[in-house]
């Protein structure tokens, strides 16, 4: 049974503005416990004094300014990875059935992964970096002396713990999203902003927690740079993904490979409730507009239009009806409206 459907009366560009809005705000909002939590899994000195104390080190060494590094790359990023991994879950119909999501979830995850992760490895390296005296200076100038310095091969650097960390991620998210209109006995399009968050935080906190580890690791892969300062501050040497594993449970333990959970955890509510509020509330402001609902704050849909039409279908029925002018009870095709 199909649990979500792709909704046709937005168009292509709303729904890639719905998106790239939702996960730009979100994102920005929560910027700051996002470099808290990559230094903390990397393992600079920012946050070997725990939680607070990062947040006091990051703003003492490098400002206000420390707190948004990367996240540029990040929310670009973000917006690519959503786009094709809706598109990798749609059917021919475009529905999305529970198991098309669960068992799909972590090939999806991977293919956007393929795309995007020279991005997250620039994301990285400007997160470790002190913006005060800077190795790289933005996106692209990162990408480019990766590249010259390092090769290609650097800009997949812990590629193979996506791949890895992938299907439990997506197995938690969706399985755990995709029930929840059990909870609240009602189906998903009738979902308020508050159920979407609460739906968002639970999702998140389930799944993020169980692919952790292979997170952990893959940051200190790419953040490891013969090229920066003290390799990167990285805080062990290794050589490859299972050394680093090693080095990591017998340097620092096996919760170590949860470091900056707290800051996840903290991040991951807020984040990923604030990105499912701004889609709908992005998509009710352009439902509004093309005429489905009477107003964006609400879903109350506008009587007597045919809420199957897509956008371009009801535009020109409006024009029809303009052009032709029909009376009331002259066509039955004009009762529908």
């Amino acid at each position: 049974m199909a649990l979500v459907k792709k909704d046709n009366r937005l168009t292509s560009s709303q729904s890639f503005v719905c998106v790239g809005f939702a996960g730009f705000f979100s994102k920005t909002v929560t910027s700051p416990l996002e470099v808290v939590k990559i230094k903390s899994q990397v393992g600079t000195f920012h946050c070997k004094s725990g939680f607070w104390k990062g947040f006091v080190l990051i703003y003492q060494n490098e400002g206000l300014r420390g707190f948004w590094k990367g996240n540029f790359a990040s929310c670009f990023r973000h917006t690519i990875a959503v786009h094709l991994i809706v598109h990798l879950h749609m059917d021919e119909l475009g529905f999305i059935s529970r198991w098309r999501a669960i068992f799909a979830g972590g090939l999806a995850g991977v293919a956007a992964a393929l795309v995007t992760y020279p991005l997250e490895v620039v994301e990285t390296r400007l997160v470790i970096q002190n913006c005060r005296q800077p190795t790289y200076i933005g996106v692209v100038h990162t990408l480019t002396k990766i590249y010259r310095n390092e090769g290609l091969l650097t800009l997949y650097r812990g590629f193979s713990l996506t791949v890895l960390g992938a299907f439990p991620f997506s197995v938690g998210c969706y399985a755990v999203y995709m029930s929840l209109d059990k909870l609240w006995q009602e189906p998903p399009f009738r979902f308020t902003p508050l159920q979407n968050f609460i739906n968002g935080c639970l999702a998140a906190g389930v799944a993020q927690t169980l692919s952790y580890p292979f997170e952990t690791v893959k940051r200190k892969m790419q953040a490891q740079s013969g090229q920066l300062p003290h390799f990167g501050g990285v805080d062990v040497h290794f050589n490859g993904m299972t050394d680093c594993f090693l080095q990591v449970v017998r340097n620092k333990g096996v919760l170590s490979l949860w470091n900056g959970l707290t800051a996840n955890t903290i991040k991951i509510v807020p984040y990923f409730g604030l990105l499912y509020t701004c889609f709908e509330m992005c998509k009710q402001v352009c439902l509004y507009r093309n005429g489905y609902i009477v107003s964006p704050l609400s879903y109350k849909l506008t009587p007597g239009v045919d809420q199957s039409l897509r956008p371009s279908e009801l535009e020109e029925m409006k024009r029809y009806r303009r052009n032709r002018n029909f009376g009331p009870g002259e066509s039955s095709f004009g009762n529908r409206w």
